[in-house]
């Protein structure tokens, strides 16, 4: 009986642990968008840093989960003009996940020809390293 009273408090302490630290990388994350469109390269460093070091996660792990209106964080930098952390984005992101589609199926590659954006600082950064 004191066996199975353990073994429930154990997992009901690693599952609060598990739910704490998921809310953690989300209040973690919860300005990125901001820092992307004010163009502030120096913030994204440190946050892309902060949360590799305090929840072991790269650029590629989030990624996905970040929503910026409806765009990802690459796609947000192209459409505020925001070089500067764009192109740390486009640097930090491995090339396959940058040329694997995005939540709408569409390639970045595709979405700015789509958007009419080829000519932009970022598509051309985004061309050069795929």
């Amino acid at each position: 009986m004191l066996k199975i009273i353990f073994r429930c408090a154990l997992v009901s302490i690693l599952l609060t642990a598990t739910f704490a630290a998921n809310a953690d990388v989300n209040r973690a994350l919860t300005n990125m968008c901001e820092i992307v469109k004010s163009n502030d390269k120096s913030e994204l460093r440190k946050k892309i840093h902060n949360v590799a070091t305090y929840y072991r996660m790269k650029l590629n792990d989030y990624y996905d989960a970040v929503s910026c209106d409806g765009y990802s964080l690459i796609r947000a930098a192209i459409l505020f003009n925001a070089l500067e952390s764009g192109s740390l984005l486009i640097k930090k992101m491995p090339r396959g996940a940058l040329a694997a589609p995005e939540a709408d199926g569409k390639t970045l590659q595709a979405w700015v020809a789509e958007q009419g954006l080829n000519n932009t600082e970022i598509a051309m950064l985004l061309n050069d390293r795929l």
